[in-house]
């Protein structure tokens, strides 16, 4: 006799990772309109159809354990390929125009795959990008500029647009920099208001360590060519360093860095079905880049 598959049944999957993501079985209830006691018996059912427990219960506390972590990253990708499936098989073809905001390094080091299967699945909508600091795109969303914006953020929690992203930054230089043990850091940063520049500044005045600016440009492409050149430190995610670009930090007497949160803003009155569909498109896709 075959093996028999495990229970995915989707519903169920659906209903393990909204607990996960909603952090407890009461919210989740509330998210997904039904009596905390079903919620209970559908992971019941789901954990002895695996024959694994996939959550640890301490008094309020509900966590993982270390098969629902495995889980979790699967679960994820398999609601997110029949979200897609149905979205192209079964739901009548959108089209129109959605205004997307983002920061230029995360739509250069995130996006392009991202966008790319949205327009496979949708291929009537067209995709309107802008590229610009977070201050701005946060503004021009509030003035109706734009119908979704990624920004980045401190920490902070739920609130303040739906949270897709989690980055470590790091300081950033190359072989060619040579910097002193006592001399104030050279930055090479964007201008005022991008958010890294702000960071930088504030972590170096509040470790008491000297810095000056000497090369600002509104344009990645520039700053990297700046750090290439060994004219100075940036300050970048982790998962963005190049050939030729190294990481410096204690040895140097550079402060640790705290990471940076990429949140979706989106009108929480009624969306067009193509900002709809875009938008939980980034935050499946981002959610199981995160996760894998």
């Amino acid at each position: 006799m075959p093996t028999p598959l495990p229970p995915f049944d989707l519903d169920l999957l659906r209903t393990f990772v909204t607990i996960v993501e909603g952090g407890g079985f009461t919210r989740a209830a509330e998210r997904l309109g039904r009596t905390q006691s079903t919620i209970s018996l559908q992971i019941k059912r789901l954990e002895d159809g695996l024959g694994k427990r996939l959550f640890q219960r301490d008094g309020r506390s509900v966590d993982l354990t270390p098969d629902g972590e495995i889980l979790l990253s699967y679960a994820r990708r398999l609601l997110g390929m029949a979200n897609e499936a149905c979205a192209t098989l079964m739901e009548p073809e959108v089209g129109g125009v959605v205004r997307l905001g983002t920061p230029e390094d995360f739509a250069t080091a995130h996006l392009p795959d991202v966008l790319w299967r949205f327009s496979r699945a949708h291929p009537q909508v067209a995709l309107e990008v802008q590229c610009d600091f977070t201050l701005n795109l946060l503004g021009g969303f509030s003035r109706g500029e734009f119908d979704l914006v990624l920004c980045k953020r401190e920490p902070q929690g739920p609130t303040g647009g739906t949270k897709v992203w989690r980055e470590s930054l790091v300081w950033v230089a190359s072989d060619r920099l040579l910097l002193g043990p006592g001399a104030a850091v050279p930055l090479v940063l964007a201008p005022t208001p991008d958010i890294y520049r702000k960071r930088a500044i504030e972590a170096l005045d509040a470790c008491g360590r000297a810095w000056r600016i000497v090369y600002t440009s509104h344009s990645l492409t520039g700053l990297k060519a700046a750090v290439s050149a060994g004219l100075g430190v940036t300050i970048l995610p982790k998962d963005m360093l190049e050939a030729g670009f190294h990481i410096v930090g204690a040895d140097h007497r550079l402060p640790d860095l705290d990471d940076m949160e990429v949140a979706l803003h989106r009108l929480s009155d009624s969306m067009p079905k193509a900002v709809e569909l875009l938008a939980e498109h980034i935050i499946r896709s981002l959610e199981k880049t995160a996760s894998t």
